[in-house]
């Protein structure tokens, strides 16, 4: 078990060494190799050996040290690539096949980088409270508070394959999503060795119309998965880039499949803070303004409320007060909010610092969707507000279920929550009839 940890321990340097990513280092911190921790499978630690890492600081590409320290892979996987199949300021992946002939990726932090990200912290707090200093209405600090609670989060890969299989068992009941299975016995803080997806990003409709794939179905799925993690579970994926959701047919059962990747970074909601922004997004979706007002300064907006739902739906102050499901987004409108974000900047710094910090990296996710949504050209469409809708309803139901002992009054929620549901299905239902509708009327004559 110990010659095995040891092996393992040794991937991260022995491939960043055969890639050219530390081929020269300096100085070995002893610090940077600490002790490497197993998750599950591994109920054991090591230390790895100092003396045997130092032999990769001048190793030299093609010598016979080199070609020694390779072999140290064949002892792992079959076959493994050393150029990346990608590569990020945290870590870099390869493709690999273990000798069961399983294909797998294997994510690699670079060395160094837990060091190097400290010292990024600390530069980026210098310089917004420079920034403070020449420009008060500009309090940023909320951003060194959340890299420093976030990034050891993120550096840390054991921490990302339980969010992945967390996730994975919420989740389970989306046939369409695929999240990939984690190699615990080749993982490490700082290795993550997991099944091997391919397929192409999100936002690629070439590749999308290429493979026969469905962009509003893509589009809508995606709608479902994240409704669910920010509605009803409270468990949030907060990086959804196109690089990290990709599409493609199933192997096995050839219907269309979202591949979710990077699970290090995740917001959890709390119970309260979660139904008020259910609440929120129900009275947004209904134009409901008393409900908007009542709902955001709640979530701590105050007097900026009106500026908050803009900045929350990335729709004018028009456009919310008609019911955002109601008004479709219009070039001129999205024209109308680049103008005034540039104009209302102080006040969206101040917005920014009375919000709970929960609301950071939901912005953050609802703004990387809206990018996929406007590429794949379904935003604002009635079937997202659907699904949120539909989430909304389950969790506020759920919610007040849990606060009465009379089951009388558990049976009217649950009837209620039926009905709401039931009226829902039966919208859908109209506006997929209207679509079909409006397809066969140009056929029938």
């Amino acid at each position: 078990m110990a010659n095995r940890l040891l092996k393992v321990s040794s991937l991260a340097t022995a491939v960043l060494a055969s890639s050219g990513f530390y081929l020269y280092s300096s100085h070995l911190d002893l610090s940077d190799l600490s002790v490497i921790r197993f998750g599950r499978a591994v109920a054991t630690t090591a230390v790895i050996s100092y003396d045997y890492l130092t032999a990769f600081r001048h190793v030299e590409n093609g010598t016979d040290e080199y070609w020694h320290l390779k072999s140290k892979l064949s002892e792992l996987f079959l076959s493994f690539e050393e150029k990346p199949q990608g590569a990020a300021s945290l870590a870099q992946v390869h493709k690999a096949v273990l000798h069961d002939g399983k294909t797998v990726a294997v994510k690699i932090q670079h060395p160094k980088v837990q060091k190097q990200s400290a010292n990024d912290i600390l530069v980026m707090e210098v310089l917004l409270k420079a920034v403070h200093w020449l420009f008060p209405d500009f309090a940023l600090m909320w951003l060194v508070e959340e890299a420093k609670k976030n990034m050891p989060l993120e550096l840390d890969f054991l921490n990302e394959g339980r969010n992945a299989e967390k996730v994975a068992d919420m989740l389970a009941h989306f046939h369409f999503l695929k999240i990939p299975m984690i190699h615990w016995n080749l993982s490490t803080k700082r290795i993550l060795t997991m099944e091997f997806a391919d397929g192409g990003q999100v936002n690629d409709r070439d590749y999308m119309q290429t493979h026969g794939i469905n962009v509003n179905e893509i589009s809508e799925n995606l709608g479902k998965m994240y409704s669910e993690m920010i509605f009803v579970h409270g468990f949030v994926h907060c990086d959804p880039h196109p690089g990290n959701v990709l599409v493609r047919k199933c192997p096995q059962t050839k219907k269309n499949e979202v591949v979710l990747l990077d699970h290090g970074l995740y917001q959890v909601l709390q119970p309260d803070f979660r139904l008020n922004y259910c609440q929120l997004w129900q009275a947004l979706i209904k134009g409901d303004m008393s409900g908007v007002e009542r709902y955001s300064r709640r979530l701590g907006a105050g007097d900026l409320y009106p500026l908050f739902a803009c900045v929350l739906t990335a729709r004018s102050w028009k456009a919310v007060n008609a019911g955002i499901s109601s008004v479709p987004v219009t070039r001129s409108e999205d024209i109308e909010i680049r103008t005034n974000a540039g104009l209302y900047l102080p006040q969206i710094s101040d917005l920014l610092n009375r919000v709970p910090r929960q609301m950071l990296l939901l912005l953050k996710t609802n703004d990387l969707l809206r990018g996929i949504e406007t590429t794949l050209q379904t935003r604002a469409s009635s079937s997202s507000f659907i699904n949120m809708s539909r989430c909304c309803i389950r969790a506020i139901a759920r919610h007040k279920r849990t606060k009465t002992q009379s089951r009388r009054r558990r049976v009217q929620i649950t009837l209620a929550e039926s009905l709401s549901l039931w009226k829902l299905y039966m919208y859908e239902l109209f506006l997929w009839l209207k679509g079909s509708m409006t397809i066969l009327m140009p056929l029938l004559h």
